[in-house]
């Protein structure tokens, strides 16, 4: 193993070259931009044999993606926020497409008021477009997710696209140290792409046609059952990549100091290395509390997550996104993953905007869980409301 510091966003740029696709089509915004202008680099400089597709907006960086995808290409793009929800109505598309399409997602919130900074409501708002959704703790995860998802996508049971999640600037802009796997390791993981069906003039199919009420229900039901399907693809190809490159990533949702928990927090992304923190503090202080990381949203993995939080007492959930009438999407699932187990579930909201979460917010958290207070927005400040 050999190990390089890289800014995160240049890391996943050099992952997505060894991935070898074919077709990159992106339109940069921060905090993505520095992942688009790396791949452009390296298309220009003849590191990549990609065909790089400059557009005028991400509605038509990823409708780019569907053309490619659909005549038989390897394609890639990435976004954020904003640019996500240009793109809302082909995120739609091309899952119902069944096109294997990898993008990178680089969090950040979504306006109004705009804002630049860190949540994850920009991928949450597309949780039921039947795209698979992972989530990185880390630019190690990060990298290695994309990879991975490459893999899951364009196997032939499954022909779905995928978001590799990751916190904007937190891990986007962040210099750490990443394993960045060879070329020849990631080639014998993947293998060049193979697709299922093609665009061909001489042998005409179609994507994406119209459905009558007659079909439609059929297809719906079709793609939800690939979406579930994907759960055992992501645990099998997940063991596979371990064996290769010494990193598993057959489990959807990863334990930390669980085992004896009797408080549990549940939270996906970069928080989780803050938690961490906080809990190796509160053990020393002889508080039994322990995390639970969601590395996947979609699919939702239920019965991992349940069996997982079995035994505990309590269970905290960081939620940095909001439902706003409702609330945090994660919370909302795993309430109805827990259903019948009688384990209070608490919700936080925190961190939206990109407020600052420290270790003593978690600690105050495990507190308020404990005393059976929460469903809120955690660290409002009173005085500007």
């Amino acid at each position: 193993m050999t190990m390089e510091i890289m800014e995160g966003s240049i890391a996943i740029a050099e992952t997505v070259r060894l991935c070898r696709p074919q077709v990159i089509s992106a339109y940069p915004i921060t905090p993505q931009t520095h992942i688009v202008e790396g791949l452009a680099s390296i298309v220009a400089d003849g590191r990549l044999d990609a065909e790089y597709i400059c557009v005028e907006s991400e509605f038509s960086a990823l409708s780019a993606c569907i053309g490619a995808s659909a005549a038989g290409s390897r394609v890639y793009s990435a976004t954020t926020s904003q640019g996500l929800a240009l793109m809302a109505e082909v995120v739609f598309n091309s899952a119902g497409m069944r096109l294997p399409i990898v993008m990178g997602i680089a969090n950040r919130a979504i306006s109004a008021p705009l804002s630049i900074w860190n949540d994850q409501q920009d991928s949450i708002m597309m949780r039921d477009s039947g795209w698979i959704q992972l989530y990185a703790e880390d630019n190690q995860e990060a990298i290695d997710m994309h990879i991975l998802a490459y893999k899951v996508c364009e196997d032939h049971n499954i022909l779905l696209p995928a978001f590799v999640c990751f916190d904007g600037f937190i891990l986007s802009h962040v210099y750490e140290p990443v394993d960045l796997p060879s070329q020849e390791l990631v080639d014998s993981f993947l293998g060049p792409f193979k697709p299922y069906q093609k665009l061909d003039a001489k042998d005409p199919i179609s994507f994406g046609m119209y459905a009558t009420p007659e079909y439609y229900l059929e297809f719906r039901y079709e793609h939800d059952q690939a979406v579930h399907r994907a759960a055992e693809a992501i645990k099998k190809y997940g063991k596979e990549f371990g064996e290769l490159f010494g990193r598993d990533y057959s489990e959807l949702v990863v334990g930390y100091k669980l085992e004896d928990a009797e408080t549990a927090i549940v939270a996906m992304g970069s928080i989780c290395g803050t938690v961490k923190d906080a809990i190796d503090e509160m053990r020393a202080e002889g508080k039994k509390v322990g995390l639970l990381n969601l590395r996947c949203f979609r699919p939702f993995p239920s019965t991992d997550l349940a069996k997982a939080l079995a035994h505990v007492n309590t269970i905290a959930v960081l939620d940095k996104n909001v439902s706003l009438g409702a609330k945090g999407a994660v919370a909302i699932e795993i309430k109805e993953a827990c259903y019948g187990s009688n384990i209070p579930v608490y919700d936080y909201i925190l961190g939206l905007g990109g407020r600052d979460v420290r270790k003593k917010d978690i600690k105050k958290i495990v507190e308020l869980a404990e005393k059976g207070e929460g469903d809120m927005f955690y660290g409002l400040r009173e005085e500007v409301l």
